[in-house]
């Protein structure tokens, strides 16, 4: 059972790649726009503006592999920005929910951009920023899923971003620790992001965008991502509003690792950076060993890793995001129990078969994380022994890795007096059942709506008609303007498509416990049904 806790990320493959048939087709007459770095040739199809591929930092290569984003050149020409640029440098891997279509390359700090057709550059469009997921590993923006079209189309301006994955985004060294001595370090895709935002709040006004006015969300390691920017102080002033879509909330989620000082089974980013070095046969810790690190070519630092596998026996060398002490400082609910996060109204939610963390391999393991409660556990999660017991050591995984977060961070968001909207994807497409089917992890997944299935709703990039069921559309119509009406006023209530009313999505509150859950017969809030057991796994939850 503890394939779960990654098996879950490539369950929806089918349906997501066929988003790949919708891209639009550009038109003649171009839209230009003039930023910091110059000029803009766009394209325009649809009703909607878009200008791909813009680089937002200087290319991360040579001797800036390793450091701090650093602006982007002024370019002497315009620049076509009609298509994408390459996504970050990684291993692409089978089921793929949402694969790459553009390559992959070290020169990847690029960001896009979606507006109406037309747009006053003063018209103060609401602005949203997609994070993409992928463990930090894997991902990208030119997924055909993540297109920003339908936001756009609704009088949004709408970003996605690139950021550094895998050795690239997140990686120590003793002698890069000392190079540089007052430049952050190790959590590199961390920087870009922030970076990115930076360049939002200077640029998205000259496409029409209002600078005040910016939601950032993302998914998995992006939602996670977005609790890093509310806890920093480095990302003040960039957020008005927030999305998180299963990140977690608790714990860092990759771990609570250091960048020198090492855990018990838990190495600091700098031994596993020594690690990495003596993996490609270079000793020692100083500048001629970070040299011969950098002269490394980029498969090599890429070596195979992605969210499935890919790991080189021996020593570990690769750990993901570390607690710098400045980019981050401890746990989202450490800060958020603190009061120190930024208080902007938030979305915040999972899916009803999302993945998990803590994987056991029986169910009497899986309830050793309640104590003196398990037997109030397997009352609520299920008996045993029971043919479905993997259901119950699943469920418990998963509401410890990302449901029962995405409540706590509701509860106290809402008890800080920030409006928070909490929600649980519960729709599963007839298309994703039969990917599911087929899929070699089936076995070791939950029935329901797997993780990441949500994006192509709230994107509303679910294939059209002829490859998708009334339902689904639907589905995607009014979990798209929910988002929408979001961005654009810090509550999801308001117009749906084709002139309806969507059902109201009351705020959280404490006392309510009221979750929007999207389900195949339209979306209905409630009183969560989960809460009594989420109530178990929140009294057992560490409190650091």
């Amino acid at each position: 059972m503890k394939g779960l806790r990654l098996a879950a990320v490539v369950c929806c493959t089918a349906f997501l790649a066929a988003c790949d048939s919708k891209l639009p087709t550009a038109s003649a007459d171009p839209p230009r726009v003039k930023v910091a770095s110059g000029d803009l040739i766009g394209a325009r199809a649809d009703g909607v503006e878009f200008f791909k591929g813009i680089p937002y930092a200087a290319a991360p290569v040579g001797d800036l592999r390793w450091r701090p984003p650093q602006p982007a050149p002024v370019a002497p020409v315009a620049r076509d920005a009609s298509s994408y640029g390459p996504d970050c440098a990684q291993e692409p891997f089978p089921y793929d929910a949402a694969p790459s279509r553009n390559g992959f390359s070290e020169n990847c700090l690029f960001l896009n951009v979606w507006r109406p057709a037309g747009a006053d550059p003063k018209a103060k469009l609401p602005v949203m920023v997609w994070i993409h997921g992928g463990g930090f590993i894997n991902g990208g923006t030119t997924p055909a899923v993540y297109d920003g079209s339908r936001f756009a189309a609704q009088g949004i301006a709408f970003v996605s971003i690139n950021y550094r994955l895998g050795r690239f985004g997140f990686f120590a060294f003793p002698a890069l620790s000392a190079e540089h001595p007052d430049e952050l370090k190790a959590n590199y895709g961390y920087m870009d992001q922030i970076a990115a935002l930076k360049w939002i709040k200077a640029n998205i006004a000259a496409f029409g965008g209002d600078p005040n006015n910016v939601m950032v969300f993302g998914e998995s390691a992006g939602g996670g991502s977005v609790h890093m920017l509310l806890t920093t102080p480095l990302a003040a002033g960039l957020i008005s509003k927030a999305g998180i879509e299963s990140g977690g909330g608790r714990g860092s989620l990759m771990g609570p690792r250091r960048l020198k000082e090492d855990l018990p089974n838990l190495p600091s980013g700098e031994t596993l950076g020594v690690n990495f070095a003596r993996a490609n046969g270079i000793e020692g810790t100083g500048p001629e060993a970070l040299a011969a690190l950098r002269a490394l070519p980029t498969e090599k630092i890429v070596d195979g890793l992605t969210m499935m596998g890919g790991r080189r026996e021996g020593p570990p060398t690769y750990g993901g995001p570390v607690l710098d002490g400045q980019i981050v400082t401890g746990t989202p609910q450490g800060a958020y129990l603190a009061k120190r996060e930024t208080q902007v109204p938030t979305i915040v939610g999972a899916n009803d078969a999302d993945a998990g963390f803590g994987g056991a391999d029986t169910l009497d393991e899986a309830l050793r994380y309640f104590g003196a409660d398990a037997e109030k556990a397997r009352a609520a999660y299920g008996p045993d022994p029971s043919p479905d017991q993997y259901i119950a050591i699943g469920s418990i995984a998963m509401d410890r890795g990302m449901v029962e977060p995405a409540r706590f961070v509701a509860q106290t968001f809402a008890a800080h007096g920030t409006p928070t909207y909490e929600f649980r994807f519960a729709y599963v497409a007839p298309a994703d059942k039969a990917a599911l089917a087929t899929n070699p992890f089936a076995s070791a997944m939950l029935p329901g709506a797997q993780h990441a299935s949500e994006i192509p709703y709230v994107f509303d990039t679910v294939p059209d008609a002829h490859e998708a069921t009334a339902e689904d559309l639907a589905t995607a119509k009014a979990v798209n303007a929910y988002w929408a009406n979001f961005a654009k006023t810090g509550n999801p209530n308001g117009p749906g498509p084709n002139g309806t009313h969507l059902p109201e999505w009351p705020a959280y509150t404490v006392e309510n416990d009221t979750v929007m859950i999207f389900t195949p017969e339209g979306p209905k809030a409630s009183r969560d049904p989960w809460g009594a057991r989420l109530d178990l796994i929140a009294a057992h939850a560490p409190r650091k």
